[in-house]
């Protein structure tokens, strides 16, 4: 490791570079021609939208950081989770558009946005009369969801959809009892609803969101992005099942037809919490059901990707040999297979599907209208969509509106990125200098443990 403001200079990295070992390694490495060297599977062109474009589009993105606070004991850090949807009046961006120059005070009100956030304990930080930081952290988590009002007219907490989904996950193996890691407790049990108490005759407290897992990538000492980053991307997509749910309760799914949800990120659920990802398919399922047979339509849910492996290979795909041309044009998609995921993007011999465990949805590439380049992923809205084997988009009949409103919503602020996306992250962000709020909460739950 090295001192602090110490970095490695050039001449270091350049023998790093050289060294036998590196250039051995990489002889050893498989090696496949660029994307844009072969045409493994060719883009197609978009059908055409015979629907309507939705009224309204809500986008959902989170936001975390860790700041270090004053405790007393060294390292002691708090986490800051915010998440953030954005709605976004599209007919009235319509009525604007045909008034260009568009007011930009007019414009600003196209958009409705709202924010949930959180302080949760990192290291060294431990509320009330818990044992640890850990145990501290795993209490914050529940009361996150359980306190997690997102509506004044449903005041249904966030914590009844996720135990709705916590219904749905598979028992047939009980997880070992939370405090494990603390106490090397080896009790093994189903994580029940609301708060339960551990198998042991200690019967320590158990709570529901302990099914989540993400305690088990909680630090005693450094930093515990992992663990944030877990509840951070559960909460992004419990929000959007909840915000579903509330409509079936509000006898609203009839309506669902003109809405879209716009999700940061993959449709998919990674690291431990990754078995909701299943309970969240089979939840879109059902409710998409009920639209399909109040509205004749599917739900349009698109979860859209900024970075990543998926991303450079669609850039790379799209050069051409032709000097000022592209291999897709503008509205041109296509539609991943396992076969091709595996054998040129993430590869992989393994007979599993892709994604498997931890997708509930699949991607695509989609070059828009004006030529931005959008990785994004459809859900899985009935058993037959459930598949990576055929690249058939009329499974997906969402699929031609959800092209046609990506056209919609290119922004020009950023290459390759959506509006409300934007508009969600920019609500999200969480600032360098946090302010008092964090400071203020953390206050409170010392207070308790004195």
């Amino acid at each position: 490791m090295p001192y602090e403001g110490e970095f490695a200079g050039y001449r270091a990295l350049q023998r790093l570079a050289d060294t036998e070992r590196v250039k051995q390694l990489l002889t050893r490495a498989r090696v496949h021609a660029p994307a844009s060297s072969e045409p493994a599977a060719l883009p197609a062109q978009a059908p055409t939208a015979d629907d309507a474009l939705p009224q309204f589009v809500v986008a959902i993105d989170g936001s975390q950081s860790e700041v270090d606070v004053r405790n007393g004991y060294p390292g002691a850090k708090v986490g800051y989770l915010t998440v953030a949807s954005v709605l976004l009046d599209l007919e009235a961006v319509n009525s604007l558009d045909e008034r260009r120059p568009a007011d930009p005070v007019e414009f600003r009100k196209t958009e409705q946005a709202a924010t949930i956030d959180a302080a949760l304990p990192g290291s060294n930080v431990v509320t009330r009369t818990h044992t640890s930081a850990r145990v501290a952290f795993r209490e914050e988590v529940y009361d996150v969801f359980h306190n997690g009002v997102v509506d004044s007219q449903d005041l249904t907490p966030l914590l009844d959809t996720y135990e709705a989904l916590l219904a749905l996950k598979p028992r047939t193996r009980p997880q070992v009892c939370p405090y494990n890691l603390d106490t090397a407790c080896e009790e093994h049990f189903a994580i029940g609803h609301g708060l339960s108490s551990c198998a042991c005759t200690l019967k320590r407290s158990v709570w529901s969101t302990d099914a989540l897992r993400s305690h088990e990538a909680f630090r005693d000492t450094g930093t515990n992005g992992e663990a944030f980053g877990e509840i951070m991307q559960v909460w992004e997509r419990v929000l959007l099942i909840h915000l579903l749910r509330a409509f079936e309760r509000g006898d609203l799914l009839g309506s669902a037809h003109r809405l879209a949800f716009f999700l940061d990120g993959p449709l998919a659920l990674f690291g431990h919490p990754a078995w909701l990802s299943a309970a969240i398919s089979s939840e879109l399922q059902r409710l998409n059901a009920k639209v399909r047979e109040s509205t004749g339509r599917d739900l349009l849910i698109v979860g859209v990707e900024k970075s990543g492996a998926f991303v450079a290979h669609f850039e790379e795909l799209d050069k051409s040999e032709t000097a000022g041309t592209t291999r897709f044009a503008p509205r041109d998609y296509m539609l991943l297979t396992d076969d091709y995921i595996k054998e040129r993007i993430i590869f992989s011999t393994s007979e599993k599907r892709y994604g498997l465990d931890t997708y509930f949805g699949r991607k695509f590439f989609y070059k828009t209208r004006s030529g931005a380049r959008i990785v994004a992923s459809i859900p899985f809205l009935d058993p037959k969509q459930d598949t990576l084997e055929t690249a058939d988009i009329s499974m997906y009949p969402a699929f031609p509106v959800t092209c046609a409103l990506l056209d919609k919503l290119v922004s020009s602020r950023f290459p390759n990125a959506l509006a409300p996306i934007v508009s969600a992250h920019a609500q999200a962000a969480i600032p360098l200098h946090l302010g008092a709020k964090v400071l203020e909460q953390l206050a409170k739950a010392l207070m308790l443990a004195t």
